[in-house]
């Protein structure tokens, strides 16, 4: 009996691997303060380059000065994309699925974008028209000053480029891409994910106020929405681009008056 031979072993099996997951709503919700916390320290370290490289004793003006500077805050805004990356890699490494299935990195009709476009559009124009109609700013006023100091230093090229592509890139990953995604296949659904991660990415915006909370939460409930319709955070990556786009624009020309 060959089972018996010593020369001829029974086959042992090769121990199944265990199938691809998604994170549900507890490993969605730490998975993403992980997320949440490479961002910030990859943002707070450059803030802490600049004020380590201006030397002891610290300056308390100087500090404030350096830190809501235009190329400060570019930097940081541009080192929190590859800790967003990085992070939200190894939350998807340990689902055992691909990078791009798990976070919907797929494109769509452009029909999607049309809708998804002229939505955001009309969204804001009406908080614009609101805020014109009681005398509200129609942009906060810091962020016509990080444009001005942005020219003078010279990099508001590096700032078009935070605003415009690491941002909307950093924060759909999180937000679009990884908690809808988790949220979405629980109890939650489709509508309390879209809800819930609107939440959350309302939370990163904390240099606002009350009522550009508002705002930033209603823009990410359509966000969510077309995330929902389109299966694709390709496509809430380039709408929330495009919408910082036309933000830099406006302060742009305000910056300028």
């Amino acid at each position: 009996m060959d089972s018996l031979n010593p020369e001829h072993p029974p086959p042992i099996a090769a121990p199944a691997e265990r199938p691809p997951r998604v994170w549900q709503f507890w490993g969605t919700a730490l998975w993403g303060l992980v997320i949440f916390a490479a961002m910030f320290v990859g943002q707070i370290g450059v803030v802490v380059f600049f004020v380590l490289r201006d030397g002891f004793p610290i300056d308390v003006a100087r500090t404030v000065h350096t830190v809501g500077g235009g190329l400060t805050i570019a930097l940081s805004v541009v080192m929190g994309l590859p800790a967003v990356l990085g992070a939200a890699w190894l939350a998807t490494h340990f689902a055992r699925m691909p990078f791009a299935d798990y976070l919907a990195l797929r494109w769509t009709s452009w029909k999607n974008v049309l809708i998804a476009a002229l939505g955001l559009t009309a969204m804001v124009g009406a908080w614009d028209l609101m805020s014109r109609a009681t005398g509200r700013e129609i942009t906060p006023g810091f962020m016509v000053d990080v444009f001005k100091t942005a020219q003078a230093e010279g990099v508001v090229w590096l700032l078009v480029l935070a605003f415009c592509v690491a941002a909307p890139v950093s924060e759909e990953i999180f937000a679009r891409g990884f908690l809808y995604r988790g949220w979405s296949q629980t109890r939650l659904g489709a509508p309390g994910a879209i809800v819930l991660s609107s939440l959350a990415w309302t939370s990163l915006h904390l240099q606002y106020d009350w009522y550009f909370f508002g705002e930033v939460f209603c823009i990410g409930l359509w966000l969510g929405y077309m995330r929902y319709r389109s299966g694709s955070t390709w496509l809430t990556i380039v709408i929330h681009g495009l919408n910082n786009s036309a933000a830099v624009l406006q302060t742009f020309y305000l910056a300028s008056q």
